[in-house]
């Protein structure tokens, strides 16, 4: 596998570059709060809607500079907590502690033997990361069934088409009515005629359907759970997304404000991490529920996945710069000697 490919592969559909302190596909941005920095993403109009409540006054939603005055003067750990009460996604920049490893592992059993036939993976997930795994997998050479809800299809449908049927194009595809009683009950079949499941909801979804994924593993069937900041502690039913839960990471470039890494780079990093474990449970007979984090993999690839970030800022023409998609941008300069000067524009 070229993992620097795969990291990339999504903007190689979108022509997504890099946008400094934001994000690559524009829904994210850093924000700085009393005490730090802050990675906050609003995919959805009902994100920008929640801006008021998440700041506590009475403000126009897209009157952003308020909205940044008045972060300025909260202390992150207080944003977090109000805006994980209103479902937006947003972190501390690295709020989030390196694992030992990639992943954690909640409960073991032995597996069902599979009597040489291919392993069956159930595939639950959208977007990018659970999809890349399972699409891996499919590409070894296992029976990936995709299973989307009819009235919340994958998000990725509504992206570039070739993306989606890159991760998409070699699994059979299962669309049911969820929740009703019987699609519920055709999916717990599935889940029991599985070796592995590859699920990306948050736990309290599963628990409203029935399937309690320590059940399914206690019954020999592997369960590979991707969440955004672990499937335990208080964090527990968080929302997430690439980009914000990079940052949560430590993923980012460092500066005064930091810049993202890559186009929502946890997707990709825990994809990876997803399709690596679970084809070591199904090699080995295993059966376990695994945790892959997107912020906790970003955690352990920033601290161990090659050489610190630097800053790629540049001197040129009298001042200092850094080389985005759509050309250089004047910065401040990391120093600032008798005989270097900041550009005469506004700073980033």
């Amino acid at each position: 596998m070229d993992p620097v490919a795969l990291a990339a592969q999504r903007a190689a559909f979108t022509g997504f570059g890099r946008g400094g302190s934001r994000s690559a596909g524009g829904y994210a941005q850093m924000v700085r709060a009393l005490d730090g920095w802050l990675a906050l993403s609003l995919p959805r109009a009902a994100d920008v809607a929640m801006l008021p409540a998440l700041v506590g006054a009475a403000v126009e939603a897209d009157d952003w500079a308020e909205i940044e005055r008045r972060l300025a003067s909260m202390e992150s750990e207080r944003v977090v907590e109000t805006g994980s009460l209103l479902g937006l996604a947003l972190a501390v920049a690295g709020a989030t502690a390196a694992p030992d490893q990639p992943w954690s592992v909640h409960c073991e059993a032995l597996a069902l033997p599979r009597d040489g036939r291919a392993p069956v993976v159930v595939d639950l997930t959208s977007l990018w990361a659970g999809p890349l795994a399972g699409g891996l997998l499919a590409a070894a050479g296992c029976r990936v069934l995709k299973v989307e809800s009819v009235a919340r299809p994958d998000g990725a449908r509504r992206g570039p088409a070739g993306f989606f049927d890159q991760l998409n194009g070699h699994k059979e595809r299962i669309s049911l009515d969820l929740p009703a009683a019987p699609a519920v009950e055709r999916l717990q079949e599935l889940i029991a005629g599985a070796d592995l499941v590859l699920e990306a909801s948050r736990p309290r979804v599963m628990e409203q359907w029935g399937i309690s994924a320590t059940e399914v593993v206690a019954g020999g069937t592997a369960w590979v759970s991707i969440t955004g900041h672990g499937r335990s502690g208080r964090h527990t039913n968080r929302i997430a997304f690439g980009d914000d839960a990079a940052v949560s990471g430590g993923l980012v470039v460092p500066g005064d404000p930091p810049m993202f890494v890559g186009d929502a780079i946890a997707d990709p990093i825990a994809g990876l991490a997803a399709a690596s474990v679970a084809s070591h449970l199904l090699a080995e007979g295993r059966a376990a529920l695994v945790d892959v984090s997107l912020a906790g993999t970003s955690a352990w690839v920033a601290v161990h996945g090659g050489a610190p970030i630097d800053r790629p800022v540049v001197h040129s023409d009298g001042c200092w710069q850094v080389e985005l998609t759509g050309g250089p941008v004047p910065v401040r300069p990391p120093a600032v000697p008798d005989e270097v000067t900041a550009c005469p524009v506004a700073t980033k």
